[in-house]
């Protein structure tokens, strides 16, 4: 199982809280940071390769996937920036990779418990600033996937968690009307990181051979995630696919 962090920001006097993967490249954020994240020293990492922001970035520990964990750090957002208005939530679990029949149920309960009921646990929380404070509203952006789309092979969990969210993001959206609080998602391609190193040499495909595949460059959907997180709040990207020009995606299966 891996895990990404996640991240607050706040510029002037407007908070931003997401969970945003800034480990493999360095962030111009022109916001105040919060991570937040289970492993401290990660936490830290990145919190090292954000620039340009007003402050130093806030680490705040936190499980996603622990109601009492996600309310305590909302509680810390609120307390130390006052006002909350974006939720990036981006922080996922990958799945072991296994035949259907196969999945252990502890690997399956993981990955709902952070892809799906860790999106709603800070959707929920972030709700209940946003529709209070004042002026009211702010911005929701959920990391989908391609996979909200496509399966890869034996990933029913993963798959199975992130069309879910496609489902939260567009209740979100509607729910969030009465507040003034917009809500998108984002589905990522290929990312080239140390986790998808292997995709140079082969993965498995649909018709069962293995196949190189194309990756991006991270930067490329940092730029998209700010450009979304940038928007008034009268313009909202409801989807955003960005991946590879050549990826296998467009007729995968």
């Amino acid at each position: 199982m891996a895990t990404t962090s996640n991240a607050v920001a706040r510029r002037g006097r407007r908070a931003r809280y997401g969970q945003q993967n800034c480990a493999s490249y360095s962030c111009a954020v022109p916001y105040a940071v919060v991570l937040t994240g289970r492993r401290q020293d990660v936490l830290q990492a990145v919190a090292g390769q954000i620039r340009d922001a007003p402050t130093a970035p806030l680490v705040v520990p936190a499980d996603v996937s622990d109601p009492a964990s996600v309310n305590a750090l909302f509680a810390r957002v609120r307390e130390v920036h006052g006002r909350l208005d974006v939720l990036f939530n981006n922080a996922g679990a990958f799945s072991t990779h296994a035949l259907l029949e196969d999945l252990p149920y502890e690997a399956w309960k993981n990955a709902v418990d952070v892809n799906l009921t860790g999106a709603f646990l800070c959707t929920q929380a972030a709700f209940r600033i946003m529709k209070e404070q004042q002026p009211r509203g702010g911005r929701i952006i959920n990391n989908g996937s391609i996979s909200a789309h496509a399966p890869r092979p034996n990933s029913v969990a993963y798959t199975s968690t992130k069309h879910a969210v496609t489902g939260l993001t567009k209740s979100t959206s509607l729910d969030g009307r009465k507040y003034d609080i917009a809500c998108g998602q984002i589905d990522i391609g290929n990312v080239l990181t140390e986790r998808t190193e292997r995709m140079k040499n082969g993965v498995p495909q649909a018709n069962g051979t293995i196949e190189p595949e194309p990756t991006m460059d991270l930067q490329h959907v940092a730029d998209a995630v700010l450009y979304m997180a940038n928007l008034p709040l009268e313009a909202n990207v409801q989807f955003m696919t960005v991946m590879a020009t050549k990826m296998p995606f467009v007729g995968r299966g």
